[in-house]
């Protein structure tokens, strides 16, 4: 079973992911701008389902492929880290009130297919979950329950989120969160980046 430092890494790393701007959180605020959170928590179902689906099926392929590829892990994390850092600026200037993105509202299905194909999948099975969860199915069940466990609030918080926006109690600015998310995508890519390379 996973240590507790790895546990609370894991932990750390899919927050700081799921929490992140992007096309699965946009579909889920702006779900929550036009039907309120109660008529958009079911789309957490699809979001699962999607996430299950990607990880599950990015891990097992990276499990196989590092016995052949050993430096594969090491590299994956170098690029996450880069890829997350592309995210951390790319966020910073182009910050937008939410409200535009309001037009790329759908169903379950809409959801479950944009979380199939988020590149936030082969993220957490290339490098936030550890390997030994694509290996074995104690640390399988574990780390998707972990998972599972914060996705739904982070996701009930992008559903809250959007129904705040759309009945104007919101006082937050978005920019400015989508700003302070991208610093603190920065970092995570920088700690990314160190671990891949000591």
């Amino acid at each position: 079973m996973l240590s507790a430092t790895a546990i609370a890494l894991l932990a750390v790393g899919i927050v700081v992911v799921l929490i992140t701007p992007g096309p699965t959180n946009t579909l889920l605020a702006a779900a929550g701008l036009r039907h309120g959170v109660r008529r958009s928590s079911p789309l957490i179902v699809a979001e699962l389902a999607g996430y299950l689906v990607s990880i599950s099926v990015w891990g097992r392929f990276l499990a196989q492929a590092a016995h052949a590829l050993p430096w594969l892990p090491s590299l994956l994390r170098v690029a996450a880290g880069l890829y997350i850092a592309f995210l951390a600026v790319d966020m910073w200037r182009a910050a937008v009130a939410l409200p535009d993105s309001t037009k790329r509202t759908g169903g379950m299905r809409t959801l479950f297919v944009a979380t199939l194909l988020n590149p936030k999948g082969l993220l957490f099975a290339g490098t936030i979950f550890p390997a030994v969860a694509f290996t074995q199915m104690p640390a399988y069940v574990f780390t998707m329950l972990v998972f599972a466990c914060l996705a739904v609030p982070i996701a009930l918080a992008w559903i809250a989120f959007g129904a705040a926006l759309g009945s104007g109690k919101l006082w937050l600015d978005p920019v400015k969160m989508q700003r302070g998310a991208s610093i603190v995508l920065g970092v995570f890519s920088l700690s990314l980046a160190w671990a891949a390379l000591h």
